[in-house]
């Protein structure tokens, strides 16, 4: 398989601190602890987890709940070992097919990590507390036709109502393999989705499912924060969140200004009243704010002494999630996005008051697949991704202009430059004559550039009515590489890239991720 690289800065919406991130560490470092482009960051970040022992057996007990016993966990009940984690929203038949990117590069920078002398284990942390469900209700696909497709599910919910524990009333499968059919693995991998899409199960047991179908032999565990064993497990940081939450809230706000000043955003918006946790109560997760000592919600007030006896009933915010997360963790190194990454740059203040340390925050490999038909057709009309990122109407006239026949696209480069040359000369003879008359000449100019540009642009449409494939090869290429305005990896699911190449492909993409290469990866399959 053929990969090639692309800088970040060279795709759209990238953040100023995600850039720095990824090519200029030193000037967002003070907002990390570890630089992931150093080795010795893992060894460093290894020697300060602490997990005591019953700490580190009861974590064993809790991932025994739905972990059947592995290779990976009998290696992280030692003493010593260490995790690499990542994690994702529960979305629909596993959401986007980055979620699998980062499954996997937390795999391999475990077992490198094991190699090197660092006993290591790849987890993945199932989102299962966050209550936008309409964020997880559905998933794209790609028919065989090259068309985008989007698939919702219904889901009997609350408001309120943590994802994870939604149950599917009706798991839209059979749309998955309406949309896959004819696709050479459409069937084997609509198998694989129904077999863990079934009626009753829920959002987050049948994520799970889907991703242990999909990986299997990696070693991952799966943590879900909703089962009691993990709730308990929270419960010690989130109360001592709760202790210490006026000094939490002065310290991310000052962060949140530091990173103001330093031109980069903050993710989250924090004020005064802001409150880092949630109650789970009736199975809805509620917001509450702070107002000094206590709690409000829906006209109710709980004392902050009140919440922390009810910490295992008390879920974390964006910005404290990571760090309950590791608390109950041994967590070297955490695998994110760059929303991720923004996040933990804000969080850094409350993993010094809480954990005592953090771990190396790496951004997860990304990928864009060409298949053999978008490789060619890149190729025939000499185009970039770049070139998609412009809009459909742009694509299509860069395209138009590669079938201009070559006498006529001659011509027109030569009226062109005999246009520029005359008004050179002419603009030559007026200087210094009258300058009304130059500035009449500049304006004339510009007029007549446009012209030549519209008359071009007219012999471009022509030539690509003429050449209704050509039409067809625009639609295929930003169906598959830039479909809707995103980045392939962003708004597909992985499944109709299985199906059209095999599950074998995710074998194919671990093995061309590469831990040192801080670009997007275009890689044809």
């Amino acid at each position: 398989m053929e990969c090639s690289c692309l800088r970040y800065t060279d795709l759209p919406n990238t953040t100023k601190l995600f850039a720095d991130f990824a090519y200029h560490f030193s000037r967002v470092s003070r907002f990390y602890e570890h630089s992931p482009h150093d080795a010795e960051s893992y060894k460093a970040a290894a020697a300060a987890v602490s997990l005591p022992d019953e700490r580190r057996a009861a974590l064993i007990s809790a991932l025994r709940v739905q972990n059947p016993e592995s290779e990976s966990l009998a290696l992280l009940a030692r003493p010593g070992t260490v995790a690499v984690v990542t994690g994702q929203q529960v979305g629909l038949f596993s959401g986007p097919a980055y979620t699998i990117y980062k499954a996997l590069t937390a795999v391999k920078l475990a077992r490198e990590l094991t190699a090197r002398g660092t006993p290591a284990v790849p987890i993945f942390w199932l989102a299962t507390e966050d209550h936008d469900f309409a964020e997880i209700n559905h998933c794209w696909t790609l028919s065989a036709e090259s068309r985008p497709v989007k698939i919702e599910a219904d889901g009997s919910l609350s408001s309120a109502q943590p994802v994870g524990g939604i149950p599917l009333a009706a798991p839209p499968v059979g749309l998955l393999r309406e949309t896959l059919a004819g696709l050479p693995f459409g069937e084997e991998v609509a198998d694989l989705a129904a077999q863990s899409y079934t009626p009753r199960e829920t959002f987050g047991g049948a994520f799970r499912a889907l991703l242990e179908r999909l990986l299997p032999g990696y070693g991952l565990l799966y943590v879900d924060p909703m089962l009691p064993a993990f709730r308990e497990l929270a419960a010690p940081a989130i109360g001592r969140a709760l202790a210490i939450a006026p000094e939490l809230t002065a310290k991310i706000k000052q962060r949140n200004a530091e990173l103001a000043a330093a031109g980069y955003h903050a993710q989250v918006h924090v004020e005064d009243t802001t409150s880092l946790v949630f109650l789970i109560e009736q199975g809805k997760r509620l917001a509450l704010r702070r107002h000094e000592d206590d709690y409000l919600s829906n006209g109710r007030k709980f004392s902050t002494a009140e919440l922390a006896d009810r910490a295992h009933e008390l879920s974390p915010n964006a910005l404290l999630r990571p760090v309950v997360q590791d608390s109950m963790l041994p967590t070297v190194a955490y695998v994110g996005g760059p929303a991720e990454l923004a996040y933990l740059a804000q969080s850094q203040p409350i993993y010094r008051a809480i954990v005592g340390h953090m771990p190396v925050v790496l951004h997860r490999s990304g990928f864009t697949l060409l298949d053999a038909r978008s490789r060619k057709l890149l190729t025939r009309y000499g185009l970039r991704l770049q070139d998609l990122f412009e809009g459909g109407d742009e694509l299509r006239q860069r395209i138009a202009a590669t079938l201009v026949p070559p006498a006529m696209a001659s011509a027109m480069n030569r009226a062109k430059a005999a246009t520029e040359s005359s008004l050179d000369a002419l603009a030559s003879s007026m200087n210094g004559f009258d300058s009304t008359l130059l500035e009449a000449l500049q304006k004339s100019r510009r007029k007549m550039a446009y012209q030549l540009r519209k008359m071009e642009r007219k012999i471009g449409r022509e030539s690509l009515a003429r050449e209704s494939r050509s039409v067809d090869d625009a639609a295929w290429l930003e169906a598959l590489l830039y479909p809707e305005k995103h980045l392939q990896e962003r708004l597909y699911t992985i499944l109709p890239f299985l199906a059209r190449h095999g599950v074998d492909l995710i074998g194919h993409v671990y093995e061309n991720i590469r831990l040192d290469c801080p670009d997007h990866q275009l890689l044809a399959v």
